[in-house]
């Protein structure tokens, strides 16, 4: 094939549809958009079929977003190159504030042909997962300690003293236990916070 036949493709990806534009690598080339599809496989292939008949091989980019990175799997375990692009990192226009997905997805093929798109790293499955365990482990903490915040105030306004270190431990625990035995109207408030207290533990 030439080496000046590619088609650029530039794809704006929300979570029920994706907005589709294209153009060819020759200068006077005009980007084009497909309009609108559906995230399934079977809408993907459908695109990938349609263009792979004009002849030319194709070089996807979007946005690296709340979607993720299965679309840059799902492409390049065709043999189809694709990128990932930082939203920071895209090139904008003074002054340029509408936005639509049509737009999007013809200036991110625009700017993948005139070559002012870097490509940000895409981590394989295990590493993605590694970091997602992180992730959910730093927000399980960090609503333990809000959640802790919240029980000591709660506990404050009830005139509700600890007769100990309030450190959280085994015998605060208990203590907090029976309170709720003792004090029926706080229970429910103390129940859920205990809860709360109690999945975050896994995570200490």
């Amino acid at each position: 094939m030439a080496q000046g036949s590619t088609l650029f493709m530039g794809l704006d990806v929300h979570k029920e549809t994706i907005a589709v534009a294209y153009v060819a690598e020759e200068r006077e080339a005009e980007v084009l958009s497909l309009g609108t599809i559906g995230t399934r496989q079977c809408d993907i292939d459908k695109v990938i079929r349609k263009l792979q008949a004009k002849g030319k091989p194709l070089h996807f980019v979007y946005e690296a977003g709340p979607c993720g990175y299965w679309l840059y799997r799902y492409l390049t375990k065709k043999n189809l190159k694709c990128w990932v692009v930082a939203p920071s990192q895209i090139p904008k226009k003074a002054g340029d504030r509408v936005k639509t997905d049509r737009r999007d997805a013809m200036q991110l093929a625009r700017l993948l042909r005139s070559g002012d798109l870097t490509p940000i790293y895409v981590p394989v499955v295990e590493e993605e997962a590694i970091r997602d365990l992180v992730r959910s482990r730093e927000e399980v903490l960090r609503d333990s300690k809000a959640a802790k915040v919240r029980l000591k105030a709660f506990l404050l306004r009830q005139d509700i003293r600890s007769e100990g270190r309030a450190n959280w431990g085994p015998a605060h625990l208990r203590w907090l236990a029976k309170v709720c035995e003792t004090k029926p109207p706080p229970c429910v408030i103390l129940t859920g916070s205990r809860k709360q207290r109690g999945r975050s533990r896994a995570c200490n």
